[in-house]
Formats: C-alpha cells, sequence, structure tokens
C-alpha cells in the first residue's frame, strides 16, 4: 500500500509539473503573440485580442491612414473619422478579418470607392455591410455602399471628372488672364519708360546747346 500511495504521489506531482510546463508555453505564446501584435499594431491605433482600434484618430485617406494592419486582426474600427476611400488592397492581407466599423467617415462614393464596395459585398457579417454610406456625391447621399451599381459609382466618376476637366479650364483660362496683364503691364512700362528717357536726352540737349 505504501508503494502504491508513492506511485500515486509521484503521478500527481509528474502531472502537477506537466500542467504547469504546459501553462508555461501557452502564457509564452500568448505573450509572444502579444508582442507580435503590438510590433504590427500601427502608432495611430491600439491593439488589442485582434482587435485594432482607429476609431477617432482624424485619420484621412491622403494621410495618417495606416499602409497596414496585424495580420491577426479579427476586428477593425475605422469609424468616426474622415475617410473618403480606403487604397486598394489595404483589407487583402487579414484573412482573420470578421467585422470593420466604418460608420460615421464622409465616403465620397465615385470610382475610388469600388475596392471598398467589392471588399463589403464579399463579407457575410450584416454589421460590416451596412455601416458604409455615401456622403456624396449629392444624388447619392445617405445610400448603402453595397447597394449601389457599379454603374452608379462609374456614372459619378465621369461627372467628377467633367468638373475636374472644367476647373482646369478655368484655372487655364485665368493663368493665360493674368500672364497677358502681366505682358501688357511689362509693354505699357517699357513705352513709358522709352517715352521718359526721350524727354531726358531732349533737355540735355537743349541744356547743352545754351552753355555752347
Amino acid at each position: 500500500m505504501a508503494v502504491i500511495s508513492c506511485l500515486s504521489a509521484v503521478c500527481v506531482c509528474a502531472g502537477m509539473r506537466c500542467v504547469a510546463l504546459v501553462l508555461k508555453v501557452v502564457l509564452s505564446l500568448l505573450g509572444s503573440e502579444m508582442i507580435v501584435a503590438q510590433l504590427w499594431c500601427p502608432e495611430v491605433c491600439s491593439c488589442a485580442a485582434g482587435v485594432v482600434d482607429c476609431s477617432k484618430r482624424g485619420l484621412t485617406t491622403a494621410s495618417l491612414l495606416p499602409s497596414s494592419f496585424p495580420p491577426h486582426t479579427t476586428a477593425l474600427q475605422l469609424n468616426d473619422n474622415h475617410l473618403t476611400a480606403l487604397p486598394h488592397g489595404l483589407l487583402d492581407s487579414l484573412p482573420a478579418l470578421r467585422r470593420a466599423a466604418l460608420h460615421g467617415n464622409p465616403w465620397s462614393c465615385d470610382c475610388g470607392i469600388l475596392y471598398l464596395r467589392g471588399w463589403l459585398l464579399k463579407q457575410s457579417n450584416p454589421a460590416s455591410i451596412q455601416n458604409a454610406s455615401c456622403s456624396s456625391p449629392a444624388h447619392l447621399r445617405g445610400r448603402l455602399l453595397v447597394f449601389l451599381s457599379e454603374q452608379e459609382l462609374l456614372d459619378s466618376c465621369r461627372y467628377w471628372l467633367c468638373n475636374l476637366a472644367l476647373a482646369s479650364q478655368i484655372s487655364l483660362f485665368i493663368f493665360i488672364t493674368v500672364q497677358v496683364l502681366l505682358l501688357a503691364s511689362v509693354i505699357l512700362f517699357l513705352r513709358r519708360f522709352e517715352l521718359l528717357s526721350r524727354e531726358a536726352l531732349h533737355l540735355f540737349d537743349q541744356k547743352y546747346r545754351k552753355k555752347r
């Protein structure tokens, strides 16, 4: 009996050591994952347990928006910023991503939003699909992005390109007008200078003749 008791005690001790060893391995793995997540975490965001919080950071499409996120991101919070579109491929490297908070952004529903629309159409989470709506152009304001047809977005692109072309033509006209005015000013100045030079020479010639 004593032998059996000793063997039981040894087994229990061995089992406890195994459990402790497993716990140490798990904790070390969790610790390494946390370290990796923090290394991948963008400076303007906070990261914890697969959730990347970039909300209310004043992010814009042109500046501050991170170019990448931790590969094990499961939830991405980009809400309440100043985003009008997302760069092509930004979310493609996040296979574990299941939820994206996109509300509270002035999304511009033109050809620049096609990538985000395509990504949303591939998602099965209604919360991600239904929290991105158009802020511009005016005729699409309030429409959910996923319910817009590709043709509607392309038509908005054409309007935008037409407006850009018109603005470029107006700018070119103003530039040419300014150049013409500057050239006319230079010509008038040179003529005035020539006239003053002739008058000065005439007065000098008169004074010289009087002295003689």
